[in-house]
């Protein structure tokens, strides 16, 4: 099996490449959903190389149940299925999560040296970036809430990004949870540097007419390792979605 896959710019996350979490999702959706002693199992997405934009890559499915994109020689990301159960920390409430916002570094001044004069770490990404148009990016705003070890978002998403159902589509809901693990360790002082890997289970369908919220928070560090956590929960509290990632980046 072979497909073309394509990424508009407005699906960015560095200037020049696609938003991690965005692509991960996209191949995670090419994976039959299956179920494994009552639990989703999850997808565990590695990148290889930037993501290229507005340039056509290609998914292959390997041997078993593993899948490869690439454009030409070069192999942009691998993904396999696996399993994953973290344990996912209470949230926020979603109002003390809106209140925090103004605090995200999406709204950091003068932090990206690849755009001086743009809004916080990520100006342009599709899923922090501030400088994006509303109806252009999901505008999830992680910031440090007090009482939480970690950063939380209230994330009310556009409707554009509704599915024909009413829903959030798995690539949308895997790129809200991409930034948040990031944003956990700039809160702590800590930069990193371009996600690596990253494994998420969507554990149910995602209203896109709801308040929703997005926390991230620390594992650990393995030398230029930064291991982090992200889930996703519904209106009603209910957790939606989680995931498992490894950003690449210095220590200090």
């Amino acid at each position: 099996m072979q497909q073309t896959i394509t990424v508009p710019a407005r699906f960015r996350g560095p200037p020049q490449s696609a938003n991690g979490g965005y692509i991960a999702g996209i191949i995670a959706e090419q994976f039959a959903a299956t179920e494994d002693d009552g639990a989703a199992t999850a997808i565990e997405v590695t990148l290889r190389a930037p993501i290229p934009l507005d340039q056509p890559m290609t998914l292959s499915k390997l041997e078993g149940e593993h899948m490869a994109l690439s454009q030409g020689e070069t192999l942009i990301a691998e993904a396999a299925r696996t399993s994953l159960k973290p344990v996912v920390p209470e949230p926020p409430g979603f109002q003390a999560a809106l209140e925090c916002a103004s605090q995200s570094p999406s709204f950091a001044k003068g932090v990206n040296p690849f755009i001086p004069d743009g809004t916080g770490f990520h100006p342009v990404c599709f899923c922090c970036g501030a400088d994006v148009a509303p109806d252009q990016g999901l505008h999830v705003y992680a910031a440090p809430v007090d009482g939480f070890d970690g950063v939380a978002a209230a994330w009310r998403p556009h409707e554009r990004f509704a599915d024909a159902d009413g829903n959030l589509p798995q690539h949308v809901l895997w790129a809200a949870m991409d930034c948040p693990g990031q944003f956990a360790y700039y809160a702590a002082g800590i930069r990193t540097g371009l996600l690596g890997r990253m494994t998420a289970s969507v554990l149910k369908p995602v209203a896109a007419d709801q308040d929703l919220r997005v926390i991230g928070w620390r594992e650990e560090v393995e030398r230029r390792k930064h291991f982090a956590g992200t889930a996703l929960f519904d209106e009603s509290g209910d957790l939606c979605g989680y995931s498992r990632q490894v950003w690449i980046g210095r220590m200090d």
